[in-house]
């Protein structure tokens, strides 16, 4: 309507409009002002509610009373010399109520976008001409001061004229040369253009809730468990059936990873399942290109995709599988990759991913890495905490055996000297006695003091390796050398050697190497009874590794505590309880040494008294084992 009067350039059409109520007036008075400049002819009516009122200013307010019919419809009307439009509508209340219990369809919107009308829209002059009458009636009601203003419309429009039946035909055939379109297209095309943004703006609204229902989801199930296994099953399905894919996988992999475990998977009916298999992410160049570009792949159709035509091991997957279209997400954290969330269509058409689906799966693959950034602190956290529980139980065994073996032979030492100063007519032989003691307990403070610093040594990193070629007949004969030096008033058990013939040297470091064995030997006699006995073997264990087995008929350990005996301060009997000597330091020690080099250490036992045996291994010198073998090829 108004593009028509304002592309008028003579023309001066008549103009009626009602609003109602002044707050609906409001919103349009604009256009009034721009019309006015075209036209004296224009009326504009509403029911005042604030300072809506009767004047002339630029064109003709008309303020009706509230309680008026005019208050319960709409009115239009344009009439000009060769077209005229009307429209008269009231509102269907029945609709707004109905659309009141529609909130989940349009929850932010407001209650003007769901009011339904029903009336009249006529280009019809004979329906115009009425209608303008009506409301003319009405406006001279309140305004009888626009008589001759009124009157001057009805005579140049023929408002409320008598027609005859030529005129009627004359009005007719002249109807027939009006050009309506300018006007109706146009409100043709505001009314498609409004159903459409709205139509637009409701799908937008409809996908966005779901979107955030989706993510929420997601979110909840992060905040209600740290168990990884959980959060991302749930991400697996809602991801899944909100996206209506046929197969969505989620797993876990890095950049470096060359083969990914499929452990939770979103499955609809009829689709063969890929849970629990290998996925090879080495020759997939999908996974290939998502670590280098860092970015998701979404492949439309695989039939026609060269990715997936010219890759063998891609295209074996996706006919296998029965992948139509694919979709691969990667799971970032600060740049790091933990993992990847797939979507497989396997139906015919192929599926087109849209924008927003893929701004959906990149948000979820968002929450799924915090979900395992979460579940990772909190394993690492739990991890800490294990390790401050040991360290204070290293702390409380510390203290009790530094407090029982230092303090007991302080204690002794005290004595003896204080006997050996004090009382100088001590018989000779007592004497001995006394100074053979203090000897023997300053010995075990030495030693004591010695473990505490080689351990501490050993675990810092301080220790410098000299690995040389050795035979180890010949470091098993100094263990023993030393082994039998060690101060002791009871009778050693039996030590046997069965070393295997043609044995390669050892690459280690040749200290260390006898202390491990000296310590494994010690550890064994203090467990074995005089008539027991000890055996060392050594044999070639085709692993490029000699294995020593130091084998005894003592104590023996309980099955379940044969890992924790290289445990530092561990002791079979307890801390302060025992029968023998010792820190419970020597099998760390041994452990620390052994890694050193790059072998293993384990302890063997069937239970108590059944004996025990402690095994370790050594790298050999390759080049001792290659001439071995070319003597061996010469006979």
């Amino acid at each position: 309507m108004e593009d028509q009067v304002l592309a008028a350039t003579l023309a001066q059409p008549l103009v009626i409009a009602s609003f109602q109520r002044e707050r609906f007036y409001r919103q349009e008075a604009h256009r009034y002002l721009r019309l006015a400049l075209r036209s004296n002819q224009i009326y504009v009516l509403s029911a005042p509610e604030t300072d809506f009122i009767n004047s002339s200013e630029h064109y003709e307010k008309v303020a009706f009373e509230p309680t008026d019919g005019l208050s319960q419809e709409w009115h239009l009307v344009v009439i000009a010399d060769n077209y005229a439009t009307c429209l008269v509508c009231r509102e269907n209340l029945g609709s707004i109520a109905k659309n009141k219990q529609l909130p989940e369809l349009s929850p932010n919107l407001d209650i003007d976008t769901a009011r339904r009308f029903e009336g009249v829209w006529t280009s019809e002059r004979g329906v115009s001409l009425k209608a303008a009458e009506l409301l003319l009636d009405r406006i001279l009601v309140y305004r009888p001061e626009l008589a001759s203003k009124i009157e001057e419309a009805r005579q140049r429009f023929g408002i409320g004229e008598p027609r005859s039946q030529s005129g009627a035909e004359q009005i007719n055939e002249y109807a027939c040369d009006i050009d309506t379109d300018p006007f109706v297209q146009r409100l043709v095309t505001y009314l498609q253009a409004s159903q459409y943004k709205l139509h637009k703006a409701y799908r937008s609204i409809a996908a966005q809730a779901r979107k955030e229902r989706l993510v929420n989801s997601i979110s909840t199930a992060i905040r209600r468990s740290l168990d990884p296994h959980e959060v991302l099953q749930v991400a697996a399905q809602e991801l899944g059936q909100h996206l209506e894919a046929c197969r969505c996988l989620i797993y876990r992999a890095q950049a470096t990873d060359s083969q990914a475990i499929i452990e939770h998977e979103f499955l609809n009916p009829g689709i063969l399942s890929v849970l629990g298999q290998t996925w090879e992410l080495e020759k997939n160049s999908l996974f290939r290109d998502i670590v280098q570009q860092g970015e998701g792949v979404c492949i439309s159709d695989t039939l026609s995709d060269p990715r997936v035509n010219n890759s063998p091991a891609l295209s074996m997957i996706a006919k296998k599988f029965a992948i139509r279209s694919w979709l691969m997400e990667p799971v970032f954290y600060q740049g790091r990759l933990l993992g990847i969330v797939e979507l497989h269509y396997c139906r015919m058409p192929p599926h087109e991913c849209q924008p927003g689906e893929l701004d959906l799966v990149e948000a979820i693959a968002t929450q799924v890495g915090a979900a395992l950034i979460q579940a990772e602190a909190y394993a690492n956290l739990e991890e800490l905490n294990q390790q401050l529980e040991a360290l204070d139980r290293t702390r409380s065994n510390l203290i009790a055996i530094t407090g029982h073996e230092l303090r007991t032979p302080l204690s002794t030492i005290q004595v003896c000297l204080e006997s050996l100063a004090t009382e100088p007519d001590m018989p000779l032989e007592l004497q001995q006695i006394m100074l053979n003691t203090a000897l023997s307990d300053s010995e075990r403070m030495r030693k004591l003091v010695q473990d505490f610093l080689t351990l501490s040594n050993l675990e810092s990193g301080r220790v410098e390796w000299h690995p040389e070629s050795l035979t180890l007949q010949e470091c098993i004969d100094l263990s023993l050398s030393r082994n039998r030096t060690r101060s002791s008033t009871e009778k050693p058990p039996k030590i046997k050697t069965e070393i295997a013939e043609n044995l390669p040297l050892v690459r280690a470091d040749g200290d260390w190497l006898v202390e491990v064995l000296a310590k494994l030997m010690d550890n064994a006699c203090k467990f074995t009874p005089p008539q027991g006995e000890i055996t060392i073997k050594a044999i070639y264990n085709s692993h490029q590794m000699v294995e020593v087995t130091v084998a005894d008929t003592g104590r023996g350990i309980e099955p379940n505590r044969l890992e924790i005996v290289f445990d530092r301060f561990y002791q079979e009997e307890g801390a302060l309880r025992r029968t023998t000597g010792g820190t419970g330091l020597g099998l760390a020690i041994c452990r620390q040494i052994v890694n050193g080099w790059g072998g293993e250490i384990w302890a063997e036992s069937t239970g108590k008294d059944q004996g025990s045996q402690f095994h370790f291994t050594i790298p050999i010198v390759q080049s001792s084992q290659e001439e071995k073998r070319t003597k061996v090829k010469s006979r």
